[in-house]
């Protein structure tokens, strides 16, 4: 039986004990970044709070903000 490419990248995580957990990691983070859910949606559904989730974002290196790339661009341009 042959695992899927996703299976080898979560299994490679060192975040959370089961496969299942690392999986749906990596489904709520790409959901996140791609602003399809919300800070607190993806903590929610991860079942952590805000301020946990956020920490184990910048665990992982996930940059995240909550502004969006035009306040970013009038941010650097002050």
């Amino acid at each position: 039986m042959e695992s899927s490419p996703l299976k080898e990248i979560a299994s490679e995580l060192p975040f959370f004990k089961t496969v299942n957990e690392r999986e749906k990691l990596l489904g709520v983070v790409g959901a996140l970044v791609l602003r399809q859910v919300s800070l607190s949606k993806a903590a929610e559904i991860m079942g952590m709070g805000k301020e946990a989730f956020l920490e184990l974002l910048d665990a992982m290196r996930v940059e995240f903000s909550y502004l969006e790339k035009s306040d970013v661009e009038t941010e650097v341009k002050w």
